[in-house]
């Protein structure tokens, strides 16, 4: 169905862009002259655009068309979707019109947007009133009220194959040798590029031999060898820190989400419980009979 909503809106598209310049041209030939315009009109939903046997095409349904266009022509300028959406419109005002009547499997699909569209609205209210500056500071509360610092390390290391090749690099910082530009040359891990430098991380957010290799360091040092399903490590502890929770505005976004999920859910919840729902026994049901489209005819 997508589809062929798209192949109409393609050839609407083409028809809104060429049959206004064709009309143009020929009024134009013959007597509009440069400086006459079109007056503009104070559009409401109810402004009717075209008029097809009958059936009005409003305003309203031109912007219902655009809001559910595929991504690639929601990016087109509103100059260039304005005649094209009208145009498909019409395409599809004078296709219905010769259907007559739905069919069973149209109707039925019909009833599924139906719910999908209702279901669509009431989550979009329970949203909007859901958000409020009491909501998320609750939410914030609840999540990093007890919340205790972490400790946090910088490191950076040099990732090589063979516990020899980490002496040696070993040797050489001992020597005075720079570790960001040893792990530039001999590094095979993704942060060799950048020095080595692996920025800031917490407990458990490292192969445990590294972790336990790091939380034994103090800042400065230059570990021994150490290894781990990736291979040898040298690793440099540059510093450490203890870090509190974030600011509320640091996981504002994050907090709306869980706001907004946690209104639906409550708002499903209640709504299901209240509901009398009576369910056959899916079981006796073959889930091949899913892919039989025959039955959207029945």
């Amino acid at each position: 169905m997508l589809k062929r909503n798209v192949l109409l809106l393609t050839t609407a598209l083409s028809l809104g862009l060429t049959a206004p310049l064709a009309a143009q041209d020929t009024e134009t030939a013959n007597t509009q002259t440069e400086d006459q315009k079109v007056e503009m009109i104070d559009v409401t939903g109810d402004t009717v655009v075209a008029t097809v046997n009958g059936e009005d095409i409003t305003m309203a349904h031109l912007v219902a068309a655009r809001v559910s266009l595929p991504e690639q022509f929601q990016q087109l300028p509103d100059d260039v979707l304005l005649p094209g959406i009208v145009e498909q419109l019409i395409q599809q005002a004078v296709l219905g019109q010769a259907m007559g009547e739905l069919s069973h499997r149209a109707e039925i699909r019909l009833e599924n947007q139906r719910r999908e569209l209702a279901a669509n609205d009431k989550v979009e209210e329970v949203i909007a009133g859901a958000v409020t500056d009491e909501a998320l500071q609750a939410a914030y509360d609840a999540e990093y009220a007890d919340a205790e610092p972490t400790q946090e390390f910088s490191a950076a290391h040099i990732l090589v194959e063979t516990e020899d090749k980490a002496k040696e690099l070993i040797e050489e910082l001992d020597g005075g040798a720079d570790f960001a530009e040893l792990a530039k040359e001999h590094s095979t891990g993704p942060s060799g590029p950048g020095g080595g430098e692996l920025g800031w991380f917490s407990a458990g957010m490292m192969v445990k031999p590294f972790e336990d290799a790091v939380m034994g360091m103090e800042p400065g040092s230059v570990s021994a060898p150490v290894q781990t399903q990736f291979g040898w490590h040298v690793i440099k502890l540059n510093e450490t820190r203890m870090k509190g929770a974030p600011t509320l505005d640091e996981v504002r976004s994050e907090l709306t989400i869980k706001v907004e999920n946690d209104a639906v859910e409550a708002a499903l919840k209640a709504l299901l419980d209240a509901a009398k729902i009576d369910r056959i026994e899916l079981e006796s049901i073959d889930p091949a009979a899913l892919r039989d489209m025959t039955l959207l005819d029945q």
